[in-house]
């Protein structure tokens, strides 16, 4: 059985586990019980009506929080000639090709939060897949970041682009902020995050397709939400 610091013990105090908040009130409590001194990360967690072992449920994308995520993310740029120079003119931090690619395997370097990659590139980074994947670093056209627009990408990514996936259990794991923002713009953050996600339901997927919604911080309580609270 899990044990939680006495922080984390006093936190949940003041969230009743068998109640769904209104968002206005989930956002509030959420700010109320971080447990850190740090900025915490405002986390997203959406329980889906997924077959996660069949190929046609699978959930994969990408979303532009309207707000950004608090958080600047490095991003690697796989291109190369004209792509390559427009990545750079975007501000990614990292442009290359194979000399890059050759520099993660062998040098084990990953300074880096996110790759890009144009499409005449993927075979190159196929080729370090079995590295990149474990790490959740694998581009995806899915996610916007195998891509012949990198100059959008790099610029999507800075503003607060975030990538999610379902779990094997059906489950959606993302960040919509910090602690740090305002009421206003973590409720405009999830209610967005929130939408794109019902507007991805797999067209195989039968009845309701969010089941659970709640949101944390950083080694906080979870929070469920009332799932009327949402325009889905």
């Amino acid at each position: 059985m899990k044990r939680h610091g006495k922080k984390y013990v006093e936190a949940s105090k003041n969230v009743d586990r068998d109640k769904a908040y209104s968002i206005t009130d989930a956002i509030k409590l959420v700010k109320s019980t971080s447990t850190t001194k740090f900025d915490s990360t405002v986390e997203l967690a959406v329980k889906l009506n997924l077959d996660a072992k069949k190929s046609d449920q699978q959930l994969k994308g990408s979303l532009s929080l309207p707000n950004g995520t608090g958080k600047t993310k490095k991003i690697l740029v796989i291109a190369k000639g004209a792509f390559a120079e427009e990545a750079k003119n975007a501000g990614a931090d990292y442009v290359g090709d194979k000399d890059l690619l050759d520099k993660i395997k062998n040098e084990n370097w990953f300074d880096f939060d996110v790759i890009v990659a144009t499409p005449d590139m993927m075979p190159e980074v196929g080729k370090i897949g079995n590295v990149l994947g474990p790490r959740g670093l694998m581009p995806n056209p899915k996610t916007g970041t195998v891509t012949p627009k990198v100059g959008a990408a790099v610029e999507d990514i800075k503003k607060g682009m975030v990538t999610y996936k379902n779990d094997k259990f059906g489950n959606v794991h993302t960040i919509i902020g910090k602690v740090s923002f305002d009421e206003a713009k973590l409720q405009e953050n999830l209610e967005y995050a929130i939408s794109t996600i019902a507007k991805a339901k797999p067209s195989s997927v039968k009845g309701v397709f969010i089941e659970n919604i709640s949101i944390s911080t950083t080694m906080g309580p979870g929070i469920k939400l009332d799932k009327n609270s949402f325009d889905i």
